[in-house]
């Protein structure tokens, strides 16, 4: 995993540990065969967007402190789905996008003209 390439064809950066995202809870949008939602976008959320995936059955804005989880607040950066993402996008309410910590994975999903114009400084 520690070889992961983003979407720029970089190495992969860190998304972000405070909260701390990623799959395997590392701080970074890796991946592998158990990750069924390839959650390898890092995204800056939006209160639009925690809005929207509420809405769609992923609450990520209420913590779950059974699973380590605080809650997300407009402003933190989250490994997300880039199925959710791409959803997003559609509806207009896609998050601003790291793409130095986005896996080059995502572009199986989601263009990465789409995602550069959603792009935020890493």
């Amino acid at each position: 995993m520690r070889e992961a390439r983003n979407v720029l064809g970089g190495e992969l950066e860190l998304c972000c540990s405070d909260p701390m995202t990623g799959f395997y809870r590392d701080g970074f949008c890796y991946t592998g065969g158990q990750d069924f939602g390839v959650h390898v976008i890092c995204a800056q959320v939006t209160a639009e967007f925690l809005e929207f995936t509420k809405a769609q059955g992923n609450d990520l804005s209420t913590p779950a402190p059974a699973f380590g989880f605080p809650g997300l607040k407009p402003g933190d950066r989250w490994c997300l789905c880039a199925s959710r993402w791409q959803e997003a996008m559609e509806a207009g309410v896609a998050p601003p996008v790291v793409l130095e910590a986005t896996h080059a994975r995502a572009l199986e999903m989601v263009s990465l003209d789409d995602l550069k114009q959603y792009a935020v400084q890493g």
